[in-house]
């Protein structure tokens, strides 16, 4: 599926967004708090917009993902491997830190996919990722949910695939809440989890902190 939207992928996110998504990553890099250049691992970088975040920022990234289609479509993807996020092909405690945009619904084991994100950042090291949320209550909501359940995959029929952009809204089901996540990194070996909100709620971002 990802092999096959990955030419119009970037296109259909900042629409979706409008352009916003690139802000988050902007600040969810700079959330890393790690002094340049450090070696980050983006999984799940899909066509590299993460990627070229961190290289903006002066870290030194590799990107990884299952989907080759992806990958190659990317721009500037100096260091790109395709690999099974739960079987990451580098050795322990390789990273300064790790970054991960709205994928962590697609993993099949996200418990799994999370302890490998910890053993491959070196302790101290720290992670980064973004995912979708949806707002509380209020007009927001309403408006997230019209928005994003039906703009979303009218959008991406139009542009795109239409049975990946009913899927993609869709998958926010497979999203564990807030505390399970929590949880569920210091399970990986993380500390100091912050969970914070974007845009009211649009978003999602969770930054830790490998432990020692």
């Amino acid at each position: 599926m990802f092999d096959a939207i990955a030419r119009r992928y970037e296109l259909v996110n900042h629409l979706m967004t409008l352009g916003l998504d690139q802000r988050w990553r902007r600040r969810a890099v700079a959330d890393l708090k790690l002094v340049a250049p450090s070696v980050v691992l983006d999984v799940a970088a899909g066509t590299g917009d993460f990627t070229r975040e961190l290289r903006n920022q002066g870290h030194r990234p590799v990107a990884t993902d299952l989907s080759f289609g992806m990958l190659a479509a990317g721009r500037g993807l100096t260091h790109r491997v395709q690999a099974d996020a739960l079987r990451l092909p580098f050795p322990d405690a390789s990273f300064d830190g790790v970054t991960c945009g709205y994928a962590l619904r697609n993993f099949t084991d996200l418990a799994g996919t999370l302890r490998e994100m910890g053993r491959v950042v070196r302790p101290g090291g720290r992670v980064s990722l973004l995912e979708v949320a949806e707002p509380s209550r209020g007009p927001l909501r309403t408006g997230f949910r019209i928005w994003f359940r039906g703009v979303v995959p009218f959008i991406g029929s139009l542009l795109s695939d239409r049975a990946a952009y009913h899927y993609l809204p869709a998958s926010t089901a497979y999203l564990p809440g807030r505390e399970e996540l929590v949880a569920q990194l210091h399970e990986a070996g993380f500390r100091a989890v912050n969970h914070r909100r974007v845009m009211g709620g649009l978003s999602q971002q969770f930054v830790a902190t490998k432990a020692p």
